[in-house]
C-alpha cells in the first residue's frame, strides 16, 4: 500500500473541500446570515491548513487497484466527516450521526433526509445541502485528477474506483484529458438547465438548489413539498434533465466532441434506458387515468408520471405527487427502476442498465446452451464480446450487493418498522434515490430511525454510490499487507487484479503485476 500517496491525495481533497465551503460563505453573505458565516469560514481556513500541513508530495506517485479504491473509500468519508461539520456548529441539525446521514445523503447523491421541515435552515445550508449533489454527481476526485501530476494508470485507478457506473473509459490518450472533458460536459448541461429554469421563471436561488439536485441526480429540495410548488413548465424542464442527467456520458461525448449521432443512439445501454423510461411512463400514466381521480387531465397524469419514473430511475429522488398514495402496480413499477438504475457512466445510482442488459442476455444465452448443448454463443454488447471474466464480475457484484441488502435490511428491521418501510429504506439509500414508500414515502423522512440504523443507512449510501467493492475492500485484512516487488530502480506495490468493469474495451485498462 502506497501510504505516502494516501495522503497527498487525502490531503488534496481535504483542501478542496475547504475551497468549497467558500461558496455557502458567499450565500450567507448575500443573505446577510452572519449567525453562520463564522462557521463556515472558519472551516474554509482549518480544512486548508490542515490539507496544506500534510500536503507534501510523495516520492513514488503510483498508484494501482488496490490504492484506487482505498484512496476513494476514505476520501468519500473524509467528505463527509467534515461536510457533516457546518450542520452541528451552525446548531441547524441536533446530533453529528444526523448530521452526517444528512451530507452523506448529499454527497452520495442519495436526497434521503432526516430533516421535517428543510425550510427552516439558512440559505447558506440549504446551498451547502444541494451543493453537496454537485461535487458528488461527478466525484471530487475526478476534479482533482484534472490538476493532480501522476502515472495514466494511478489516474485511471482512482477514476474507476470514483466512478458511480460500471464503465469508465478513457475518451483522450490521457486521463487527466477525460476528465476535463467529463466536467465541461457536465458543467455545460448545467448551465443549460439553469438557463432555462431562469427563463421560466424560477428564482435564482431555487433555479440553482434545484439544477444540482438534478446535475447530481440527488434530490434535495429546498421545500418540504420537493418540486409540487413549481409549474408545469419548470417541472418539465426538471423532468427532462433528470433523465439526460442519468444517461451515459459517453454518449453526450460521440455526439458533441466526434460527432456521431447516430452510434450514439445505437448504444444498447441507452435504447434500453429509454425504452425502460418510455414503457413505465406509458402504463403510469394510463393506470392513473383509469383508477385514481388524481389527475382530471391526461397532461397532468403524464407529467407526473414522467417526473416520477425519470426521478426514480435515474435514483434523484424529486418528488411532485405523493406517489405512496398510487395504485400497488405504479408503485411497484417504481420500485422495480430502483433497482435498474441510471446508465452507467452517468451521475446516477442503481444496479445500472448495462448491467441489467448483460445478465438478461446471460440468462438467454444459458437457456440456448440448455437446448443446443453444443452451440457455441457467445455474450455480445454494443458489438463486443463480453469476456467470461467480466460476465463472472457481474455475478459476483450482484451476490455482494444482495448480501449488503438483506443484512441491512435485517439490522434496520431492529426499530421495528413495516416491511415495506425497511425494505424500501435500504432500496432507497443503497440505490441512491432518496424516498421510499411507507414511512420513508416522499411525504414523510428517516427521522424515525434510531442511531444505529441511521448509520447502517449512511453505511449503504456510500456502498451505493462507490459501486460496493472500494468501501467492502476496507474490511479485507489483505488490503493492508504490505507486499511489494522491485521493478527496475523503482517499487511498484502488487495486488491482485480483480475485474468488477462491464465495457470489453476497457476492462483491462488497470496496471496488472
Amino acid at each position: 500500500m502506497n501510504f505516502p500517496m494516501i495522503r497527498y491525495v487525502l490531503s488534496a481533497v481535504l483542501r478542496v473541500e475547504g475551497l468549497l465551503f467558500a461558496l455557502p460563505l458567499i450565500t450567507a453573505a448575500v443573505y446577510r446570515e452572519w449567525a453562520v458565516a463564522p462557521v463556515y469560514l472558519v472551516l474554509l481556513v482549518g480544512c486548508v491548513a490542515v490539507g496544506q500541513l500534510f500536503s507534501k508530495k510523495p516520492k513514488d506517485m503510483a498508484l494501482y487497484q488496490k490504492d484506487g479504491y482505498v484512496i476513494v473509500a476514505f476520501a468519500w468519508i473524509l467528505l463527509s466527516l467534515v461536510g457533516a461539520l457546518p450542520f452541528v456548529l451552525t446548531g441547524e441539525i441536533r446530533g453529528y450521526i444526523d448530521a452526517l446521514f444528512e451530507i452523506t445523503s448529499g454527497f452520495t447523491t442519495t436526497g434521503s433526509s432526516i430533516l421535517k421541515h428543510v425550510e427552516v435552515l439558512t440559505h447558506a445550508s440549504l446551498f451547502w445541502r444541494s451543493f453537496s449533489h454537485w461535487i458528488g454527481g461527478m466525484g471530487v476526485l475526478v476534479f482533482i485528477l484534472m490538476l493532480m501530476p501522476g502515472e495514466g494508470g494511478t489516474h485511471m485507478n482512482l477514476m474507476r474506483a470514483e466512478s458511480p457506473g460500471p464503465n469508465v473509459s478513457k475518451f483522450v490518450p490521457h486521463v487527466r484529458g477525460t476528465a476535463a472533458i467529463l466536467y465541461k460536459l457536465y458543467i455545460g448541461i448545467t448551465g443549460v438547465q439553469i438557463v432555462l429554469l431562469l427563463l421560466f421563471g424560477m428564482p435564482l436561488f431555487d433555479t440553482l438548489c434545484i439544477t444540482f439536485g438534478t446535475a447530481g441526480t440527488g434530490g434535495f429540495g429546498i421545500l418540504s413539498a420537493s418540486c409540487a410548488d413549481y409549474t408545469a413548465a419548470q417541472q418539465w424542464i426538471v423532468a427532462i434533465f433528470m433523465i439526460l442527467f442519468g444517461m451515459n456520458f459517453s454518449f453526450y461525448y460521440l455526439i458533441f466532441y466526434q460527432r456521431k449521432v447516430r452510434p450514439a443512439f445505437r448504444m444498447q445501454e441507452i435504447r434500453g434506458y429509454l425504452a425502460v423510461i418510455g414503457a413505465a411512463i406509458v402504463f403510469i400514466t394510463a393506470q392513473l387515468m383509469r383508477q385514481t381521480d388524481f389527475y382530471r387531465h391526461f397532461l397532468d397524469a403524464l407529467r407526473a408520471a414522467t417526473f416520477q419514473v425519470g426521478s426514480i430511475i435515474t435514483t434523484t429522488g424529486y418528488s411532485t405527487a405523493n406517489f405512496d398514495l398510487w395504485p400497488a402496480a405504479s408503485k411497484w413499477i417504481l420500485v422495480l427502476l430502483m433497482f435498474i438504475g441510471a446508465c452507467a457512466g452517468s451521475t446516477g445510482g442503481g444496479i445500472k442498465v448495462s448491467r441489467v442488459i448483460i445478465l438478461l442476455k446471460t440468462i438467454k444465452k444459458e437457456l440456448f446452451t440448455l437446448t443446443h448443448p453444443r452451440a457455441v454463443r457467445k455474450t455480445m454488447f454494443d458489438g463486443h464480446v463480453v469476456p467470461h471474466e467480466v460476465l463472472r464480475a457481474i455475478n459476483v457484484f450482484l451476490a455482494a450487493y444482495l448480501m449488503i441488502f438483506c443484512l441491512s435490511v435485517f439490522a434496520i428491521s431492529l426499530d421495528g418498522f413495516s416491511l415495506e418501510t425497511n425494505f424500501t429504506a435500504v432500496a432507497a439509500t443503497i440505490n441512491n434515490i432518496g424516498p421510499g414508500l411507507a414511512g420513508v414515502g416522499p411525504a414523510k423522512n428517516f427521522a424515525a430511525f434510531s442511531a444505529f440504523s441511521k448509520l447502517v443507512l449512511t453505511f449503504d449510501m456510500l456502498v451505493g454510490r462507490l459501486e460496493l467493492f472500494p468501501v467492502l475492500m476496507l474490511f479485507m485484512p489483505a488490503t493492508w499487507r504490505k507486499s511489494w516487488a522491485r521493478d527496475g530502480k523503482t517499487q511498484k506495490y502488487r495486488q491482485p487484479w480483480l475485474p468488477v468493469f462491464l465495457c470489453p474495451d476497457d476492462a483491462f485498462i488497470f496496471p496488472r503485476r
